[in-house]
């Protein structure tokens, strides 16, 4: 009888490529290097890698929407290079929330393990919170960042029902666009240093919450 090869074996390889990518794209923002644009655009791609290697897992409607939420997150992280002379800031919080919604969707329909534990409320709290500081801040564009805050702190309050690893992604996605969100529209408090801490976040969120999606799909599969 043929042996099947381990899931998380298969995990790691494929993620290399964006681990690599990502630790460069980092170190680039940190030393204002003209590589970090260029190195963001092939994150999202290479995240993709490891879901087209596991296309075979059912359910089939797990992988089209993690596919999904990596490529509206690949619009999001380009939208001014892709759509130049575009409003990117409407455009990004467009992508990213279509992005959230669909592993909102994946988080409940497919990839839950566990109710919510009560300790999820802390990401209504944050909510809040972010639109009573940064609320008086972003003019014209409030209702659109609130309802993105929604997505946003849904996606992590949602990822708690998950596996650990989708329960970190979701920890780390929301510090990241929370300081995002500060360097936004609170720039003149936000200092230089936060700026690869963004992407820092943001690479660890979107691979541990792809990880922890195809670890739990692939034990499901051999369980």
């Amino acid at each position: 009888m043929q042996r099947s090869t381990p899931p998380r074996a298969l995990q790691l390889w494929a993620f290399i490529p964006y681990v690599v990518m990502s630790v460069v794209h980092v170190i680039a923002l940190a030393v204002q290097s003209d590589i970090a644009g260029p190195t963001k655009l092939w994150l999202m791609p290479l995240l993709a890698l490891p879901i087209l290697l596991s296309l075979r897992l059912r359910p089939h409607l797990a992988i089209a929407l993690l596919v999904a939420a990596v490529f509206f997150s690949w619009l999001g992280d380009g939208a001014g290079a892709f759509f130049p002379g575009g409003p990117e800031l409407p455009l990004m919080l467009l992508f990213f929330g279509i992005a959230h919604i669909a592993y909102i969707i994946v988080f409940l329909r497919t990839l839950r393990l566990r109710k919510m534990p009560p300790w999820a409320l802390v990401y209504a709290a944050w909510w809040v919170a972010m639109v009573a500081v940064l609320g008086p801040h972003t003019g014209p564009l409030l209702l659109a960042v609130a309802g993105y805050g929604l997505v946003l702190g849904s996606t992590a309050a949602f990822s708690t029902r998950c596996h650990p690893l989708i329960i970190w992604g979701g920890v780390f996605f929301l510090i990241s666009d929370t300081v995002l969100a500060f360097r936004l529209f609170l720039s003149d408090t936000m200092p230089q240093w936060t700026s690869p801490l963004v992407m820092l976040t943001y690479t660890l969120g979107q691979g541990l919450i792809i990880a922890g999606a195809l670890v739990t799909l692939r034990l499901r599969k051999t369980s």
